[in-house]
């Protein structure tokens, strides 16, 4: 059995999903394009589910620029858009 991902062009909107450690605040949603932020985890094992649509992959690279210019580590990063 084959199986293939269609993947949304460079330059095109897709909804992305970022685990970072630790407890990100709300407000840090402006920061982010405006991405729906949700804690999780227990007080050793915190983390942050940063989940939306980015018009591209620039903007993708703009949240993931915030996140490392603040020293937040990224656990993953995953492409949700399927077409």
């Amino acid at each position: 059995m084959e199986f293939t991902l269609a993947a949304p062009g460079f330059d095109q909107p897709g909804v992305y999903r970022i685990t970072v450690t630790g407890h990100l605040d709300v407000a840090w949603s402006e920061i982010l394009h405006d991405m729906a932020i949700v804690n999780g985890g227990e007080p050793d094992a915190e983390y942050t589910t940063v989940t939306g649509r980015l018009p591209d992959q620039a903007a993708l690279m703009g949240v993931l620029n915030a996140l490392y210019d603040r020293h937040i580590v990224v656990l993953t990063v995953e492409n949700l858009t399927v077409t």
